[in-house]
């Protein structure tokens, strides 16, 4: 295998990594969306799936967890709700773990 060969099939797995990470953080931001608008925001249907999209719009707003976490912060607020920090980290992390197993499926 020539060294452009390697070079081609390093970027084409670069590639593949950063398209998986992305489908993975959306999926995992609406999944997170849709238990945080069903299971403490009495949200459901349609309702819970637009939701789910603001949360994954809050992640392109700001970087990182950031912007997920504080959107929940701030929805949770304001309906009343309290939850720790503790508790979104985790439940958004068992998320991405279910992210992960269906877009691998996919």
């Amino acid at each position: 295998m020539s060294l452009e060969d390697r070079q081609r099939s390093e970027e084409a797995r670069y590639q593949h990594d950063q398209e998986f990470a992305f489908k993975v953080r959306n999926r995992r931001n609406k999944l997170f969306g849709l238990w945080l608008a069903e299971t403490h925001l009495g949200k459901n249907g349609d309702d819970a799936a637009a939701y789910a999209k603001e949360m994954v719009m809050a992640a392109f707003e700001r970087p990182g967890d950031n912007g997920v976490l504080d959107k929940a912060r701030e929805d949770l607020a304001a309906a009343k709700v309290e939850l720790s920090d503790y508790l979104l980290t985790k439940h958004l992390g068992e998320c991405e773990g279910t992210a992960k197993q269906q877009v691998m499926t996919e």
